[in-house]
């Protein structure tokens, strides 16, 4: 696996163990939380839906893919922290 691939995986497990962690604090959270989980969701479902063609074109070297790809996972974790700091 090349060092893009593994970045990326690292990149992807600790959104996922976020994405847990935060799922159990929601069940007592805000609405205002849960507004801002919904969103969130919405992200995450496209990038699990797209692991198997990322880890395919990141291996061929698709560098604009990384770019796209990295914006999505900073909304993503940007998103996390702020459900976070709601509770």
């Amino acid at each position: 696996m090349s060092d893009t691939q593994e970045q990326w995986q690292a990149l992807v497990d600790r959104l996922r163990q976020e994405r847990d962690e935060l799922r159990l604090k929601l069940h007592l959270g805000t609405a205002e939380a849960r507004d801002e989980w919904d969103k969130v969701e919405a992200r995450w479902a496209e990038v699990e839906a797209r692991m198997p063609q990322v880890k395919a074109e990141l291996r061929d070297g698709g560098q604009n893919l990384r770019a796209a790809l990295d914006m999505v996972t900073e909304e993503i974790s940007s998103r996390y922290e702020r459900i976070r700091k709601l509770f």
